[in-house]
């Protein structure tokens, strides 16, 4: 009783006329941040996050709320239409996706990819409103040696899962690590790596660097590769029926799928570093292996697309339940929903769903609504969202890079932030030209100051030493998550060496 006594005060704030415009107005948003390739929610979110220092904090998250979800659904539009993802968690979605329009099964497998992102999205929310108060309560024994340990196995698990590209991983967190350092030392005073500059006192911000990473460098890298001169697509038109909506078979093929890729999907999103896009592959695997027809795959069929679309948006919901109870962001969109919270004086943690339960039920109530109005939207726009991916790129990046500047400099009125935005713009496009990970360092920048705080507080109770992690029952648990972690693949990568000297022997 008492999460439905939550739920129904989290939709009297919701349901609320200026909240409920605002998150059609964010998951309108979403969906054409997701359908303008390579943009993605983060560079969205850190853009547009300028632009709601006026608004309520409630009104303003709910709205970046709707952008991070809703991105979900749009990245798929043009993973169908022309196998180009909208960002890195619809990739899974273009297996099978293209292919189905390829065979003339474009309206068919838009309906399907909104169905299964409202279903994903739903049972996500579902999930959210019965785990969210019991990890919260749990939440409430962690001190500074746990809040540490778990920033560490985040950290971790971002670089793990970023397959061949570890090191480069590795490179981008200790950057951002590096980046968070700026600033005047909280407990010696000393100013540190400010080279007498007053801006750089109160330390790096993490929205120009965020606007820089994912905004500009986006906008570079498309200017590199030349991808503002291509042409676009003509506008799909659909005839029928019978062309637009699936049919029963693909219906009844796809039902296991939706439970399936949004069960896994949710408890995917809820590790820190995992996020959307591992558990979208995920599922995708999963389904294969599972399925009765797994040569199909790849091949057109539409319980391929169904499953990593429930995955990335149920994720997307699992996502916040780390950033809602312990304040810890479990991916780049996150993180600079964190940034957010932390800027407008909210602490997440264990004691936000007690001391703001306006604010945290409000939040995950308006998602319940949101995956409403985004599969009406979404289905009832798909023309619509068609004709805007056919906008030239080229007139898009003056309009984004007006934004992102005015956006930088309404922060604090700085000039020198907006060059570091700048500066930052140059370094994401040699992050995304050389495989190194923009995500992983603006979580580095954001997690670092609070890995130090706590870091600290651990060594001052414990007097300096490193003992007090292995001497409390949950930290010594997460001692050995995080050996875990660390072991795992070293031990993959020596034996992947032995079998390569093993088969050069034979081949001598």
């Amino acid at each position: 009783m008492e999460i439905l006594d939550n739920l129904l005060l989290g939709l009297s704030v919701a349901v609320t006329p200026i909240n409920l415009l605002f998150l059609i107005v964010g998951a309108f948003v979403g969906m054409i941040v997701g359908i303008i390739p390579g943009f993605g929610p983060t560079a969205g979110i850190a853009v547009l996050l300028s632009l709601t220092f006026s608004m309520d904090p409630i009104t303003a998250v709910i709205m970046l709320a709707g952008i991070y979800y809703g991105s979900m659904y749009g990245g798929t539009i043009t993973s169908i239409l022309i196998n180009t993802p909208g960002e890195s968690a619809t990739v899974a979605s273009t297996f099978d996706g293209f292919p189905l329009a390829k065979r003339g099964r474009i309206g068919p497998a838009l309906v399907m990819q909104a169905a299964a992102s409202f279903i994903g999205g739903t049972i996500g929310v579902l999930l959210i409103s019965g785990f969210a108060p019991a990890f919260a309560n749990f939440a409430k024994s962690f001190g500074p040696p746990e809040f540490f340990l778990i920033i560490t196995i985040g950290l971790l698990a971002l670089i793990v899962v970023m397959g061949d590209n570890k090191v480069n991983g590795a490179i981008s967190a200790l950057l951002g690590l590096a980046v968070s350092l700026v600033g005047v030392d909280v407990i010696t005073g000393a100013q540190r790596f400010t080279y007498g500059h007053p801006e750089l006192i109160n330390g790096i911000y993490f929205l120009p660097v965020a606007i820089g990473l994912f905004g500009l460098g986006e906008l570079f890298y498309s200017i590199y590769k030349g991808t503002h001169k291509e042409e676009r697509k003509q506008a799909v038109s659909f005839k029928d029926k019978e062309t637009f909506w699936p049919n029963k078979r693909e219906w009844s093929e796809s039902k296991g799928t939706f439970a399936r890729g949004s069960v896994l999907g949710f408890f995917v999103g809820m590790l820190p570093g995992a996020g959307a896009t591992v558990a979208s592959l995920l599922s995708y695997s999963l389904e294969k292996k599972v399925s009765k027809f797994s040569d199909k795959f790849g091949k057109g069929y539409m319980p391929g697309l169904v499953a990593p679309e429930s995955a990335n948006n149920a994720a997307s919901a699992g996502a916040m339940i780390p950033l809602l109870t312990l304040g810890i962001p479990g991916s780049g969109a996150t993180a600079v929903l964190l940034g957010a919270f932390l800027m407008w004086g909210l602490q997440p943690g264990p004691l936000m769903m007690e001391n703001e339960p306006e604010f945290a039920w409000g939040l995950i109530s308006s998602m319940y609504l949101g995956n409403v109005i985004l599969i009406l939207v979404n289905i009832f726009a798909i023309p619509l969202f068609i004709k805007i991916m056919q906008v030239p790129y080229k007139l898009m990046i003056p309009v984004i890079l007006i934004l992102c500047t005015i956006g930088t400099y309404s922060l604090h009125g700085s000039i020198v932030e907006t060059w570091i935005m700048l500066a930052f713009g140059l370094i994401g496009l040699f992050m995304k030209l050389y495989n190194f990970s923009p995500a992983a360092l603006v979580l580095a920048l954001v997690l670092g100051p609070m890995a130090e705080d706590t870091l600290r507080q651990t060594l001052i109770t414990s007097g300096g030493s490193l003992g007090i992690f292995v001497q409390r029952p949950i930290s010594l648990i997460l001692v050995l998550v995080i050996v875990f972690i660390v072991v795992l693949p070293a031990i993959k990568f020596l034996k992947d060496g032995r079998k390569k000297d093993s088969s050069k022997d034979i081949s001598l």
